[in-house]
């Protein structure tokens, strides 16, 4: 299903909470323009930005007279919108499962992965070691769960995968070694190999898994 107007997408690069939305758009074949704002700037706290997302962060979606904000909210709102029962199952246990890794990302992925590559990346005041720790935990975790599974929350692609991918797949720029988790880097693989993916910008500061 397509929208006559191109959906906004207001984006920074090195986002994986962009770009899960960025992947969802791309795989929905929706148009959409990405508009990158400057972070280093202070654009996303200026008050055209906050009009939007009083928030002030990224990313927002303006899709016709909808304007929207967590990329969460906007990946359940383009799957149901746009995206019929295979980003989303509508049935009670299958929208539960994708709800499982959806709080994922939104916690220890969060708190994990994220955390330890905006300390090696830019340079965040935060507790590299804690980080570290909870990133260990859930890769060990997505790794014993991704035995025998090709995709996390069904026997194909959801928004799920979508909101666990970037974090987990550019973990290495965090100085985190994917080598002992081979299912994990399976799965990557295969979201990889999915029809319209398109990739997140990796740093030039990559740390080599």
């Amino acid at each position: 299903m397509s929208t006559q107007q191109a959906i906004r997408l207001y984006s920074f690069p090195l986002s994986g909470h962009v770009h899960r939305v960025k992947l969802l758009l791309s795989m929905l074949e929706l148009p959409h323009e990405v508009i990158d704002v400057n972070l280093a700037g202070g654009e996303h706290k200026g008050a055209e930005f906050l009009k939007m997302n009083p928030r002030g962060q990224i990313p927002v979606i303006v899709d016709g007279d909808v304007t929207l904000y967590d990329s969460t909210a906007i990946l359940v709102y383009l799957a149901k919108r746009y995206g019929g029962e295979q980003w989303l199952p509508s049935d009670p246990l299958g929208a539960a499962h994708v709800q499982q890794f959806l709080s994922l990302a939104a916690g220890e992925i969060f708190e994990g992965p994220n955390r330890v590559r905006l300390v090696k990346l830019l340079k965040r005041d935060l507790d590299y070691a804690l980080a570290l720790q909870k990133t260990q935990s859930v890769l060990s975790l997505l790794d014993q769960h991704l035995a025998g599974r090709a995709f996390l929350a069904a026997d194909h692609a959801t928004i799920a995968d979508l909101a666990c991918y970037a974090y987990v797949a550019h973990v290495p720029e965090g100085g985190v070694d994917l080598a002992p988790y081979a299912n994990v880097r399976s799965w990557i693989a295969r979201v990889e190999q999915l029809p319209r993916f398109v990739p997140m910008q990796a740093s030039p500061h990559a740390l080599a898994a």
